[in-house]
């Protein structure tokens, strides 16, 4: 197993992590289950920690694909940048997580805190997911064609369209 290979698994763990976590957290704060609560705080530290290496495994994918043909350098460059932003993103959520847990260490209310970063998860979860669906165009080809069916991404529609005259 390469970088490239441990990118394509790892990437699932931030996005699909920070879902369960929302709707667990949704759960938690709506029927007042602390250890719940706590819980998930720290999956969202564990997703926050495993967020850095699916973004430096990251740069060695695009050096597996920038090569192929049929790959667009600007899909690759879109999910780059929308990489950077839900990294930092989730390094705000890992951080309103921590401080959370450090919180009600110190026997403190948490609840005002752990009910900002449950909404700021939603932001994160929005953010991973884009980029999820982003790093999918790369090789996708049939997400391209369904993006350009519905009005999405239509730069790699008529990049697609190009290299099919050619």
């Amino acid at each position: 197993m390469d970088l490239t290979h441990l990118h394509l698994l790892l990437n699932h763990f931030p996005i699909i992590g920070t879902l369960i976590g929302t709707g667990l957290m949704a759960y938690a704060l709506f029927k007042k289950e602390a250890n719940l609560q706590r819980a998930v705080l720290v999956l969202w530290v564990l997703m926050t920690l495993i967020t850095p290496v699916v973004m430096s495994t990251g740069e060695e994918a695009e050096e597996t694909v920038e090569n192929i043909a049929g790959v667009s350098e600007n899909a690759m460059e879109e999910h780059e940048e929308a990489a950077e932003i839900a990294l930092w993103l989730m390094i705000g959520l890992g951080v309103l997580s921590l401080a959370a847990i450090v919180l009600h260490k110190m026997n403190s209310n948490i609840h005002k805190l752990t009910l900002v970063a449950f909404v700021f998860s939603l932001l994160v979860f929005a953010s991973m997911a884009r980029t999820g669906y982003l790093g999918g165009l790369i090789r996708h080809t049939e997400l391209n064609a369904a993006g350009a069916a519905g009005g999405g991404n239509e730069a790699a529609a008529e990049e697609g369209e190009e290299e099919e005259e050619h």
